[in-house]
């Protein structure tokens, strides 16, 4: 999709845990999005705010997530690279699949680009961000005529067809 004569680059933004030194969920994530400025990701618009259901569904608290638009001169792999090093820098420890965290940063579609992946190379689009409620009611509000780069499905679509446990309340 075209955005101001670019492509668009979205990352997904997440947490459900506090963080001792910036604070709420939505505090880390938005001093989060500053160290991004910082390390050449510009960041162009931000979605509204979700609280949304954990995905499994489990006893966690809720999560906080957003979708951001940015823009930048790094490739995706190196993209990739940058947001697990301000995952770690914000205190991101990974420990099991699905696990309370203080933050979490996922990048979601580069431009439409569609890659396989591998060790340090990032799978684009993101491979379950269609089955996710958290990731396309944010990305629906920024992005209304997004398509799935493997499916061509609108976003519309993808949001119909998910199961009705996924709970969201925009913010």
């Amino acid at each position: 999709m075209e955005n101001a004569g670019r492509r668009s680059i979205f990352i997904g933004a997440g947490a459900n845990l506090a963080h001792p030194t910036y604070g709420s969920p939505r505090e880390t994530l938005e001093a989060a999005f500053g160290n991004l400025a910082e390390r050449g990701v510009q960041i162009l618009r931000v979605s509204p705010w979700y609280r949304t259901a954990p995905v499994p569904a489990s006893d966690q608290p809720w999560y906080q997530n957003a979708i951001i638009d940015v823009g930048t001169e790094l490739p995706p792999d190196k993209l990739l690279a940058t947001l697990h090093d301000v995952e770690q820098a914000f205190g991101r420890v990974r420990t099991v699949a699905n696990a309370a965290r203080m933050i979490d940063l996922d990048l979601l579609d580069f431009c439409g680009e569609i890659a396989p992946g591998g060790p340090g190379r990032a799978t684009l689009p993101h491979p379950r961000m269609a089955e996710r409620a958290f990731v396309l009611r944010p990305l629906a509000d920024l992005c209304p005529e997004w398509r799935h780069p493997l499916t061509g499905e609108p976003i519309q679509a993808l949001l119909a067809a998910l199961p009705a446990d996924q709970s969201t309340e925009r913010l």
